[in-house]
């Protein structure tokens, strides 16, 4: 039987080598095509493949069985779920890959691009700059088709007039901007708060007019410490729940 192939991962030894593997496996899952195969490699490949011990691909796979996504079968071996929820939690470890991952599996649609002013609020990350390239789009869960979230990306519009419209209906702007376009990513800062869903956030989301939402604001620096894209983002409050995990060593 063809087993399903995961994408590589560059592993980071200051993270949690089990948590890096379930992170890159989820994307992999949840960006897989719908003809893709169902049955994971087994754990003596998987481990071989991602460079880890027996013991960390076992609780990688843990982590992915708790979550829904796989199941595994004693002597028949490890299946993703066909129809696997995608509006899981979404965890926070200082991973790109991890980013990458929450947002993988979705649909998305482009609501609207092209040039704005710089937003009042953001001008301490633009401040060379009158206006930058604005990006909305909404994504959806794939199987109901009910939203998750609204995003709005703000990128320097030099590295904004690379991007094919078409990947960010495919992927994360993490992903574009490291993957498509080949930029290297020095960090991302992120900052999570409650806010109340205003008339244009409750009506793309779906949600009551002042029913509790989760706003994102994540900053994506260069490796020379300059900003490359400023996402702000409304995840619906009955469907997401943010989990950071600190490295105590």
């Amino acid at each position: 039987m063809t087993t399903f192939a995961p994408d590589s991962l560059a592993l980071n030894r200051k993270l949690p080598l089990w948590y890096q593997v379930s992170q890159s496996l989820r994307a992999s899952i949840l960006g897989r095509s719908p003809e893709a195969p169902l049955r994971l490699p087994t754990e003596d490949a998987l481990a071989a493949h991602y460079g880890v011990s027996m013991l960390t691909m076992r609780q990688a796979l843990k982590e992915l069985e708790e979550e829904g996504l796989i199941s595994r079968h004693r002597r028949r071996g490890t299946f993703i779920e066909p129809h696997a929820r995608r509006g899981a939690p979404v965890r926070l470890l200082g991973s790109v890959d991890a980013i990458v991952a929450q947002q993988s599996g979705m649909r998305t649609v482009l609501l609207e691009h092209g040039p704005v002013p710089v937003p009042a609020e953001l001008s301490e990350h633009f401040p060379d700059m009158a206006e930058v390239t604005g990006f909305r789009r909404l994504r959806s869960d794939e199987e109901t088709a009910e939203p998750t979230n609204h995003a709005r990306n703000y990128v320097r519009p030099d590295v904004a007039a690379r991007i094919d419209l078409a990947d960010l209906e495919r992927w994360p702007m993490t992903k574009v901007l490291r993957d498509a376009l080949g930029l290297r990513i020095g960090r991302i800062t992120d900052t999570v708060e409650a806010r109340l869903a205003d008339p244009e956030t409750a009506r793309l989301l779906r949600v009551p007019l002042l029913s509790p939402i989760l706003h994102y604001t994540g900053v994506t620096y260069d490796e020379s410490g300059r900003v490359l894209d400023v996402a702000l983002i409304h995840y619906r409050g009955d469907r997401f729940s943010f989990t950071v995990t600190l490295d105590a060593h």
